[in-house]
């Protein structure tokens, strides 16, 4: 053999051996080693959304590698759910999951094309914020008593609004018509803008709304908050009772706000992705940021949101069979 041929050999080895080596090491990087993308099923606007660009801007400069924020609205957020659910499970394609992420079971059944509990890797539970119990200024309703008289005397004739079927703020009503044995009827609207804007108008007579959706107007004297959803008052409305204070026992609706990967994404990854979201969710101008709209933070262990989500779809199921509820 020449000493050109053996040249020859010797370079197309080479070649064929860093073919070789080059995804391993790619794989052997530490991740992020491309870009990560976190799918918001809800259109831009909203806390959703807010959470995934604050997380997308924080992270990006952490990893120093490009953290994009899509938007798959539709279907009631099954399309991003799905895309999400059915992406390859190494940590570059995440899920923003809020409250009705675990109503959905209930209200599809078998429609849907992935199971909540087992098709997804809860990160991280980031915080959460509160529904109102809110009324017209000018509504005879003062308090949480008045309301639950009149709607006993009344049954059917109270309009309430929600942004539709297994919406947080539906699921907030459902729970307090269960608990205080009333009726009121069902008017659901595409968003929250339209909804309060129907209760300023006189369209319906009462709405649970999340806080930030209705704090402008609250503080504009045009509605009356009457009670609030959570286990203690939230700080932004110190002098407004709990649903449970102003008379109705065992009621609580926390309105989270979370993160998910895909099932099967490997737990180094998780627990990265979940302190580097912690470090993000205690920096200070975060913490002021998301508080003054009405969401105080959680930054919770994968752990603690797993059991929260498998508890919440429980609750939600319930309430919904209960109820007879479905999809309008």
């Amino acid at each position: 053999m020449t000493i050109g041929k053996l040249s020859v050999m010797l370079g197309s080895l080479s070649l064929i051996i860093a073919a070789a080596v080059a995804p391993a090491a790619q794989a052997a990087s530490p991740y992020p080693n491309q870009p990560v993308r976190i799918v918001v099923p809800y259109t831009p606007g909203g806390f959703n959304d807010t959470l995934a660009r604050t997380a997308s801007e924080y992270l990006t400069k952490a990893w120093k590698q490009s953290v994009i924020v899509e938007n798959k609205p539709g279907g009631n957020t099954l399309i991003g759910n799905t895309f999400v659910a059915e992406s390859k499970p190494d940590g570059y394609t995440l899920l923003i999951t809020p409250l009705p992420f675990s109503a959905l079971p209930g209200l599809y059944r078998d429609k849907m094309k992935y199971n909540a509990l087992k098709d997804f890797e809860p990160i991280i539970w980031a915080g959460s914020t509160q529904n109102i119990l809110t009324v017209r200024a000018d509504s005879p309703f003062k308090d949480v008593k008045s309301l639950i008289a009149y709607a006993k005397a009344n049954p059917g004739k109270l309009n309430y609004g929600s942004t539709g079927s297994g919406s947080s703020n539906h699921l907030s009503m459902e729970l307090f018509l269960e608990l205080t044995g009333t009726k009121m009827s069902h008017i659901p609207y595409k968003g929250s803008a339209p909804a309060v804007t129907a209760l300023l108008a006189g369209d319906i007579d009462v709405l649970f709304d999340n806080l930030p959706n209705v704090y402008p107007n609250i503080t504009a004297g045009k509605l009356t908050a009457l009670a609030a959803t959570g286990a203690k008052r939230p700080a932004l409305l110190p002098n407004i009772p709990t649903v449970v204070e102003a008379g109705v026992p065992g009621y609580e609706v926390n309105v989270w706000f979370g993160m998910q990967a895909p099932a099967g994404t490997p737990a180094d990854i998780v627990q990265k992705i979940n302190a580097d979201m912690v470090k993000m969710l205690h920096e200070k101008d975060v913490v002021d940021r998301f508080g003054k709209q009405g969401v105080e933070i959680v930054a919770s262990t994968p752990a603690e949101f797993k059991t929260l989500v498998h508890d919440e779809v429980k609750k939600w199921t319930g309430v919904i069979d209960r109820a007879g509820i479905k999809i309008e």
